[in-house]
Formats: C-alpha cells, sequence, structure tokens
C-alpha cells in the first residue's frame, strides 16, 4: 500500500474513510514509480507541460503561467537537474531508464512552480546510476531546506535512506496500527525497530500468561465464579483479544521477506569463465577495452559505472551472447550453465493469472529436484493464496519483481548474473536475497547501484567509466571513492576560468614545485584516503552490529567514531584537491 498512500498525500486519489489535510496554498507533486510521457514529446517539451499545471487544482496561484513562462521555467529546472543541451529536443521514448527516472523528478518539480511545497518521489532511485543517485540526494537535501519544502520518499536503498532520511515510516502488519514512524536515519529506525519488536514480544508474554491464569479460572464452571465477576470475563475476553493480535503481529514481523533461495548446479569445477584483454565497441563507441576478467566457483563481481557504460553489454560478453571485437572468452568445459536476472524483465500480458505467471505449466514447479505445489511456491514469495487467479497487472512493481525471482530460482545454474536485481524489491525481501547470495556456491556477477548490496557481497567491484577504460577494486568503497576523485577531476576540466572579455588572455598556468614535506605528502594521500575510508567503512559496520545498536553507550561512542573518520576522509579529499591545483598551478593566484 506504499504507492497508494503517496497517492492519497498527494491528492491523487481519496480515501475510503478518514481525510488528507493540506495547508491552504500548499503546493503538492508526485512522480511515479513507472514513468509514461505522452508518445512524440521531446523532454523540453515534458517539463513545459508539467510547469503550466503548476498550482493547477490545488488552490494556489499558478504565477500567472502561460507557455512562454512555461518554457522558461522548464529550462530552469533541466538545468538544476542536470539535463545536457543535446537531450533537451529528444523524443522521451529514446531516453535511457536513467533519464527517464531524471525526467519524471524534473517534471514533479516544475510541477511545484520550483517553489517550496511537499515533493513525493515512488521508487526514485530505480535505474539510476552512482552519479544519478547523489544528484537525487543533492535535489531532496534542496527541497528540504527551503522554508516549507518537504520530500516523502519511497524507497528500497538502504544507503539512499541512511544518507538522506530525517524520518522513516514502514508500513507493516506487525506493528500496532499498521506503521511504525521513527525520527532519524535508517540505522536509528533499525534500533528503534527492535526496541519495538523486543517491547511487544515481552508484552505477548506477560499477557499470555494473564490469559491461561483466566482460562484456569473461567473453567471452574459457574459455581467457582460469582455474579459479580462479569467484569472480570469481559476483561479476560479483551485480554485474549489483544494476545491474539499481537501473535498475528509476532507472525508478520517473523515472516518478512520472500523466501529466496538460488538453485546451484552443483559443479565442482573452480575456473568457469576467463576473459582476456577483451574490447567492446556499440555505436561506434569504445566501452571497454583491455579487459580481463576471471569468474570461478564462489567469485562475486560487482559491475558499476554510470549508465551507458557498457555494463550490460559486458555481461553479454561474459556469457556468450555477444563476440568481443578483440580478446577472448575463454569457457570451461563443459559449458557453465549461466542463469541471468535482467533489468528488461520479461513483461507478461495484462491479463495472465499469477498461477501461470508463477507456474507456466501444470500446477507444481520442480525446486532442488522435487514437486512443490503452485500455492506453496507462492507462498514462499508472500502471495496470498486468493491472489494467485488474480491478473498481474493487479499486482504492485515489487510483486512482479518477486514473480522475477521466483522464475530464475527454478534455473540450476553455474553462474549466476543479477543485472539492477533490487528494483521494486522490498527491504525484507533485499536482505534475504542478500544471505541466499552467500551462500550460492557458484560465481555471482552483480551489477547494482544498491551500494548496501555490493558492500555486503562483492569479492571485487569492477569499474567502467563510460570512455572505455575499466579497473578493479577490493572494495565498493574504493571504487566509489575513485569515481569521485574522477568526477571533481571532470568537473574542473569542464569548466575553466574565463577570461573577462576586455581582458588580455592569460598565460598557462605554471607548474609549481611543492616543498619536500608536501610531495612528500601528496605521494602518501591517496593511500591515506583508502585507510581513512577503511577505517570509515569498519565504523559504519560497526554501527549495525545488532549488539552495539542495544546499548545506547556504545552506539554514541562508534557514532563519534565514525563521525571522526567521516570528517578525516574529507579532510583528506580537501587536502589532495588543495595539492593538486598548487601543482597544476591553479592556487595562490
Amino acid at each position: 500500500g506504499k504507492s497508494t498512500f503517496l497517492r492519497l498525500l498527494a491528492g491523487v486519489d481519496e480515501p475510503d474513510a478518514g481525510a488528507v489535510v493540506a495547508e491552504a496554498g500548499l503546493p503538492r507533486a508526485i512522480a511515479v514509480q513507472e514513468d509514461a510521457f505522452e508518445p512524440g514529446l521531446e523532454v523540453r517539451a515534458v517539463v513545459a507541460r508539467a510547469a503550466l499545471e503548476s498550482g493547477a487544482g490545488q488552490g494556489v496561484d499558478a504565477h500567472g503561467m502561460d507557455e512562454h513562462r512555461a518554457e522558461v521555467l522548464a529550462d530552469i529546472v533541466l538545468g538544476k537537474t542536470g539535463f545536457p543541451a543535446d537531450l533537451l529536443r529528444v523524443d522521451t521514448a529514446r531516453l535511457s531508464g536513467g533519464w527517464r527516472k531524471r525526467l519524471s523528478i524534473a517534471a514533479a518539480i516544475a510541477r511545484l512552480g520550483d517553489e517550496p511545497g511537499v515533493l513525493l518521489l515512488d521508487e526514485p532511485t530505480n535505474h539510476l546510476d552512482l552519479a544519478g543517485l547523489r544528484w537525487l540526494e543533492a535535489v531532496v537535501r534542496k527541497q528540504t531546506a527551503r522554508r516549507a519544502g518537504a520530500v516523502v520518499f519511497i524507497t528500497h536503498d538502504r544507503d539512499f535512506l541512511e544518507r538522506v532520511a530525517t524520518r522513516v515510516a514502514e508500513l507493516s502488519p506487525a506493528y500496532a496500527g499498521g506503521l511504525l514512524a521513527v525520527d532519524g536515519n535508517y540505522t536509528e529506525f533499525l534500533r528503534r525497530k527492535r526496541e519495538y519488536l523486543d517491547a511487544q514480544a515481552q508484552q505477548q508474554s506477560s499477557l499470555a500468561n494473564q490469559v491461561r491464569k483466566d482460562l484456569a479460572w473461567l473453567s471452574r464452571g459457574p459455581q467457582g465464579r460469582q455474579t459479580k465477576a462479569k467484569g472480570r470475563i469481559a476483561d479476560s475476553r479483551d485480554r485474549m483479544e489483544t494476545l491474539s493480535e499481537l501473535r498475528d503481529r509476532a507472525a508478520a514481523a517473523e515472516r518478512g521477506g520472500s523466501k529466496v533461495d538460488f538453485n546451484a548446479s552443483g559443479r565442482k569445477t573452480r575456473t568457469l569463465i576467463v576473459a582476456k584483454d577483451i574490447a567492446k565497441s556499440m555505436g561506434g563507441k569504445v566501452l571497454f577495452d583491455g579487459l580481463s576478467v576471471r569468474l570461478g566457483a564462489g567469485d562475486r563481481l560487482g559491475l558499476l559505472g554510470p549508465n551507458g557504460s557498457g555494463k550490460t553489454t559486458l555481461i553479454r560478453v561474459l556469457t556468450g551472447e555477444l563476440a568481443p571485437d578483440a580478446g577472448r572468452v575463454t569457457l570451461a568445459e563443459p559449458a557453465p550453465r549461466v542463469a541471468v536476472f535482467s533489468q528488461h524483465r520479461r513483461a507478461f500480458p495484462p491479463e495472465t493469472p499469477l498461477r501461470e505467471a508463477l507456474c507456466p505449466v501444470g500446477q507444481t514447479v520442480e525446486f532442488r529436484g522435487r514437486p512443490m505445489h503452485v500455492t506453496a511456491w507462492s507462498r514462499r514469495f508472500l502471495f496470498e493464496d486468493h491472489q494467485l487467479d488474480q491478473p498481474v497487472k493487479s499486482l504492485s512493481g515489487g510483486e512482479l519483481a518477486r514473480i522475477h525471482v521466483a522464475g530464475i530460482m527454478l534455473v540450476p545454474c553455474d553462474v549466476l548474473v543479477l543485472d539492477e536485481p533490487t528494483n521494486d524489491l522490498d527491504i525484507p525481501t533485499l536482505e534475504i536475497l542478500e544471505e541466499a547470495l552467500e551462500d550460492f556456491p557458484g560465481a555471482l556477477v552483480l551489477v547494482t547501484h544498491d551500494l548496501a548490496m555490493l558492500g555486503r557481497l562483492a569479492t571485487d567491484c569492477l569499474m567502467l567509466d563510460g570512455a572505455g577504460h575499466s579497473e578493479i577494486f577490493a572494495s565498493v568503497d574504493q571504487a566509489v571513492a575513485a569515481s569521485e576523485r574522477r568526477r571533481i577531476a571532470a568537473e574542473r576540466a569542464a569548466s575553466p576560468e574565463k577570461p573577462e572579455p576586455s581582458a588580455k588572455p592569460k598565460a598557462p598556468p605554471k607548474r609549481v614545485k611543492l616543498s619536500f614535506n608536501e610531495q612528500r605528502e601528496f605521494d602518501r594521500i591517496e593511500s591515506d584516503i583508502e585507510r581513512a575510508e577503511t577505517k570509515a567503512a569498519e565504523s559504519e559496520a560497526k554501527i549495525a552490529d545488532p549488539a552495539v545498536m542495544a546499548d545506547h553507550a556504545k552506539m554514541a561512542e562508534a557514532c563519534a567514531v565514525l563521525e571522526a573518520a567521516q570528517a578525516e576522509v574529507s579532510r583528506l579529499y580537501a587536502r589532495w584537491d588543495e595539492l593538486e591545483r598548487k601543482r597544476s598551478g591553479e592556487a595562490g593566484g
């Protein structure tokens, strides 16, 4: 019900009971989970039309918006949301998933008239690469920094929650009223959630003892009870009802996510795929060149890079679907069995019953050599029995994602390839998915921008930069740090200082020789940054330790250590930038 709840807040739908009350004149705009733009519209036209809608139906001044002002506002919003000029006239049908998501958010901002208001985002991190995620963080922080501005977002990206959220709410039948809301980030939410569930379990235990006494008293018969005990009988019934509710909530909390367990082939071969000096170009663009990768049983390779950098193409080359332009891919004999969970998931006809989507033939599936009835199979993925005959068009994005996970679990494989598997999956299912992948004995190739999943699973991270270069890192933290350094360098190169119109052209900057101590500092600063980032990562892991989370004193100490570690990382980056600028002659002018 998360998306439905968001639509109620946006005023798109009306509640069956109760009311959604908004401050008079407060604009609201929603960016939905699945973007559907009118066919044939260009990017700029989409945002201009959204700008024309600003204030419409919300009782606020539309700022005298006409087509000219709407186009001006569209240009402003598109500039703020990072759209390059060469995309403004592109048909929306030609946009990648990441740019479509950015466009949907830009249109929502335009509907607010680029004014403070409530921005509602449904799964905004889907399809965004690392640069897109950092952009989205900036958008959310900017919107909430403005007076009367707020953002409500649905996401299962735990890293994004940790970095951005100031209040976290979870909808679940495990809580009284179906909701638990906590001020703070995701770590604080997890701590408070554990406290809540522990307290609820203690309440259930205490109430169960009282109900046992009530039942013993009630079993004595009328002669053992007095008429004046009618009130006690009523209280006993209330306690029994409350106990039943607590047991239902406890069962809901135990259910958690889907029961994910991948089907390995049992093959004992150690080396499965070896790629040596491979290269591939698409549409005249070099995606990677001179790339070597070895995949064996137990290896878990994470792929990172901006949208369009060639991650999916690399998967197709490694799995033999595409031939490399140069180099060679060697498969073990016999060829390893590969299962691929694609980000371009199979689209079922809208009227297909869930039963048929989960089990296309007959009423049973075969999992790990044993038959399982479709009803039991569907329950593994949290579907209710009554849903089996409902059409898939009635399912949420998360439920559709579970169908695809169910399908790939039925395929015995040696190499498991997951291309953006986290889109639309709920957090409990994500955590169970991670546990299953940790236990998978074959080789895993994981393409995702979910840094929490990569940090837990990847034994190596391969970064593609979108310009033909690639590099392998020992951890996701090192890969992200390298990406950030490249981003800073690219921004500096793309925006050189321009001379005043009347001024004489500046001479090229003279390189300045660093002092002996500065040169020594510069030579070791990258390794210092890596050590500092490793310490920060260790501090983050300590904060996530349940034993630390349960102890307020330890938690406060761990948070202080993490804050100091993050401050040291920031200081080192600033110092690295300062020394680099000095070497290139940019500082001191």
